[in-house]
């Protein structure tokens, strides 16, 4: 075996160039290659009858395109915006059909498409304390009965909203006359919130959450015991906004952000609205406010997330603020008492809800609600509460 490989030739190892030769060759071609393309194929000028690609119709063409694709990302959520609130009505309806309390369910909605659909169900915020402001409603615009019946029978429910006082027992003397109360005229909604503890954006959230387990509507109206209302005006101006889908009604305002801790409606978190001096978003007054079932559901369903702030309006408006909601300012639930609403209601434009602004309700509400309603009532000249049914129910 040595022998053989001595015999075969040796093969020498081939000349290695040096590195600083090759590099120089390399920049020398790149050169040469620059020079060849410059001289031989020049960038071509933009000829007058062809379009420039970079000129203004292309980028309005790309503008528009980048519109339309907007335009489709915000219908996506829209859609997914429905849904995500018709599937918590849906948890909701379950949670109810395996026997949860309201307080119990993160989210309640309808119970299923075998109740009747309401026009609208009214919460008429009251306290414990204020039997005699009650007493006034129902000798006036609220009917009482037989006759809450019908009303219940063309679409529309009215309920006084109480909560419970922060100890109740048997033998509690409040609630214990609360619950008399209610066994004599049915007409009280009692819901699990103690009253005076969480203020009234709390309590709104309850009586949302409650309403929604028990009622199916295209409305949910709140409204305060000091105000006088007419119900057949109310539900024809809700009626035509019945297809919408997510529409906040009331009579909107934007008041200014309270800084000063000695006044009624100091705002702590009024450094959330900017500088001193600073206005509101736009929310509906608190005297008297609807919104549609999915927005009811929408707010019953993220309510322990949703801050609250001290004014009850500003946190249902500071709710809604960030969604895809129709603000609707409708001025006739707002009017003044007599002679305002009874100058409007002779000129054929009668008021859905009448109160006085400067005590943010009908002044002395127990000794006037009669004189307001003999005066500015829908049915004036009508024996009672019979013809205030006799709306349509269209």
């Amino acid at each position: 075996m040595m022998a053989a490989a001595a015999l075969r030739p040796h093969k020498s190892s081939p000349a290695r160039v040096p590195t600083r030769c090759v590099a120089a060759l390399c920049a020398a071609c790149f050169l040469v290659g620059v020079g060849v393309v410059n001289r031989y194929w020049p960038v071509p000028e933009p000829h007058p009858g062809c379009p420039d690609k970079a000129g203004p119709d292309h980028s309005r063409a790309v503008l528009n395109q980048a519109s339309q694709t907007r335009e489709v990302v915000m219908a996506l959520d829209k859609t997914i915006s429905d849904i995500e609130m018709r599937l918590a009505a849906a948890r909701a309806a379950q949670a109810m059909s395996q026997g949860m309390s309201p307080g119990d369910s993160d989210s309640e909605g309808d119970q299923g498409t075998a109740r009747r659909r309401m026009s609208f169900v009214m919460g008429v915020f009251t306290t414990l304390a204020n039997r005699k402001r009650r007493d006034s409603i129902r000798q006036t615009w609220m009917p009482q009965g037989d006759q809450l019946r019908r009303l219940e029978d063309k679409g529309v429910v009215i309920r006084f909203v109480v909560g419970r006082s922060a100890n109740p027992n048997l033998e509690n003397e409040v609630d214990h006359a609360i619950d008399m109360e209610d066994e004599e005229y049915s007409d009280i909604l009692r819901i699990n919130h103690v009253e005076g503890y969480g203020g009234l954006p709390m309590k709104v959230q309850m009586f949302l959450s409650t309403a929604l387990t028990m009622w199916d509507a295209d409305f949910y109206v709140k409204a305060d015991d000091n105000v006088h209302v007419n119900i057949g005006i109310t539900r024809s101006i809700l009626a035509r906004h019945r297809m919408k889908p997510r529409v906040y009604i009331g009579c909107m305002k934007s008041g200014p952000v309270v800084a000063k801790n000695d006044s009624k409606y100091y705002e702590p978190d009024h450094w959330k609205f900017g500088t001193e001096g600073n206005n509101y978003f736009r929310h509906a007054t608190r005297q008297l406010y609807a919104v549609t079932r999915d927005l009811a559901t929408y707010i019953s369903a993220n309510r322990h997330i949703l801050h609250k702030y001290s004014n009850e309006d500003v946190s249902f408006g500071s709710w809604l603020i960030g969604l895809e909601v129709e603000h609707v300012d409708e001025r006739s639930l707002c009017c003044g008492t007599p002679p305002d609403c009874e100058w409007k209601g002779q000129a054929g434009n009668p008021c859905a809800a009448s109160f006085d602004w400067n005590c943010t309700g009908i002044c002395n509400p127990v000794e006037r609600m009669t004189e307001v309603h003999r005066r500015c009532w829908e049915g004036l000249g009508a024996e009672g509460h019979a013809q205030s049914l006799t709306f349509d129910s269209q």
